[in-house]
């Protein structure tokens, strides 16, 4: 019988000798905080950054694992954060050097569900420029991009979103992409299909099961 958990063992296998870059927002960071969760030899090194947006960094020396995690530009609802720390996905993206063992994921979304659809489409192709340019560059780096997931509405958020404007979003971001060497983890479907209710930031079953679809993408000869 399969186990419900992936071994912490499996998962430091396999992105052993690994740089792992995440750019986006906090649906990105709950796979930055379930990696260190679960794989124990992996340790967010403490660089006094807001809890929230980062930038973070973790580091597992013993497999040469790099993890880093970094929110995105304006628009963006949180707190605290410097305007300093305010990058934009593309800008980064052109700064990473790209190689056989990089894998860099992407989640851009849920901050643009109120603002004019051109302003997310735009954002997105700036995105895609950059990722082309990483892959012609450095080709083997493999690019993992999030999509949209619906979300639990209460009534005050009823009045300024809905998941019309989240799937209208998803649309979007598979349109752009769709002839980029890209690999869409397809949020959408994943937490349509669970049990458990819609949430903005899908509960641990479930990201569980997204970290592994992104694990069988950097190992598939592992079988996660």
């Amino acid at each position: 019988m399969k186990s419900n958990h992936t071994p912490q063992f499996l998962i430091s296998q396999c992105l052993k000798g690994k740089v792992v870059h995440m750019f986006g927002d906090s649906t990105i960071r709950q796979w930055f905080e379930y990696l260190i969760a679960k794989t124990p030899n992996l340790k967010k090194f403490d660089m006094k950054t807001p809890p929230k947006t980062g930038p973070f960094i973790a580091l597992d020396y013993t497999k040469n694992i790099l993890l880093t995690f970094r929110c995105h530009g304006p628009p963006i609802r949180s707190p605290m954060l410097p305007v300093s720390q305010l990058h934009f996905v593309a800008n980064e993206l052109d700064s990473v050097d790209g190689s056989n063992n990089t894998v860099v994921v992407i989640g851009v979304w849920a901050h643009f569900s109120t603002f004019p659809v051109d302003v997310y489409i735009r954002r997105l192709l700036s995105i895609r420029r950059a990722v082309e340019r990483l892959l012609t560059r450095a080709p083997g780096t493999l690019v993992i991009i999030r999509t949209a997931n619906p979300k639990r509405l209460t009534p005050p958020e009823s009045m300024t979103t809905d998941d019309y404007y989240f799937l209208q979003r998803d649309k979007i971001l598979r349109a752009i992409f769709k002839e980029v060497n890209v690999k869409l983890l397809q949020a959408w479907e994943m937490t349509q299909a669970h049990y458990l209710a819609h949430n903005l930031h899908p509960p641990p079953p479930i990201i569980k099961n997204m970290i592994d679809v992104i694990l069988s993408h950097i190992c598939p000869q592992l079988g996660i």
